[in-house]
């Protein structure tokens, strides 16, 4: 056999290996592509065929960390609001507050969908500043004896780099059309004038925030007042102040729930649908999590252990 033919040879075997290798691999992908698909068709049913002809169901929305874009959660609640089978709606709440906006159009959302179907509010870990004023458009409240509750207060903290811009020798050149129209500039410090601009429209968000707490939890506008220095509270001492009206955990919720929407048995749980793209995220995560895990146990398992 010529040198040629040898190398020819051996050229046809890399390339059948090759593609042997790639098929393998389409294989691979195309069962895995079926397995997400399968998987996000099963999470994808929608809350009202989950509970089809029951009328048991409690709706269950959460809403977590940061407050600033409030639409997911305004979304399920018209869900539920517009879903026959959901008899009480509950709000798990574990968030240390956030924008304004975003809190009220939340609050003002429970409270329109309150009028409809009772609305559970369960405060977890956190439920302060935007947090408890979303919660307080619920007809009930429920926090641990150690949530982190209360903060009735508006802040706004304005950064100043003057003194690093003067240091690099940077100036600025403001052109402006209105005296206030650069309020807040973070090149320069606030001047009276504009201090008590920003402190007139915080005193009105913070009378505001009083307000709808007041109206929420029934209470006076000077009950509220003489509390409502941003200071927190625990579960424990909120009871004592009327600012939630049980002690509990998400089962002592659920109860409520229940028995608000004059559920008889045991009430279903029913939770938002997902969106095709949220399901398969949640799903890649959570797989590459247990993937990560794995690893570390099997390099673990080959390491010697060390003490601490």
């Amino acid at each position: 056999m010529s040198e040629v033919e040898n190398k020819g040879g051996k050229t046809r075997a890399f390339l059948i290996v090759l593609a042997t290798i790639g098929g393998l691999a389409l294989l691979v992908f195309f069962l895995f592509f079926i397995l997400i698909a399968s998987l996000v068709l099963k999470s994808g049913v929608s809350p009202s065929s989950l509970a089809s002809g029951r009328g048991n169901g409690i709706g269950i929305i959460n809403l977590e960390g940061v407050i600033a874009d409030p639409q997911k959660v305004l979304k399920d609640l018209r869900q539920f609001r517009d879903n026959k089978d959901v008899k009480a709606i509950l709000l798990r709440i574990d968030s240390p507050g956030g924008a304004v906006g975003a809190s009220q159009e939340i609050y003002r959302e429970v409270r329109k969908t309150d009028k409809t179907k009772p609305v559970v509010a369960s405060l977890v870990n956190t439920a302060a500043s935007g947090a408890f004023y979303a919660a307080c458009g619920a007809r009930w409240i429920v926090a641990n004896p150690g949530t982190v509750t209360g903060s009735i207060g508006v802040i706004m903290k304005l950064p100043n780099i003057a003194g690093l811009l003067e240091r690099l020798g940077i100036k600025t050149t403001v052109i402006k059309s209105g005296k206030l129209k650069d309020l807040a500039s973070i090149t320069r410090d606030l001047t009276p004038e504009e201090r008590q601009v920003i402190q007139n429209v915080m005193d009105d968000i913070h009378k505001q925030f009083i307000d709808d707490v007041a109206k929420g939890r029934h209470l006076s506008f000077q009950e509220v007042s003489k509390i409502a220095d941003g200071r927190i509270f625990s579960g424990k001492q909120a009871l004592d102040l009327h600012l939630v009206d049980a002690l509990g955990n998400f089962s002592t919720a659920v109860e409520k729930a229940g028995q608000l929407g004059k559920i008889k048995g045991k009430p279903r749980l029913i939770y938002p649908e997902k969106d095709k793209l949220t399901a398969i995220k949640e799903i890649l995560e959570e797989s590459g999590a247990r993937s990560i895990l794995r690893f570390f146990h099997l390099l673990l398992e080959d390491s010697p252990q060390i003490p601490y």
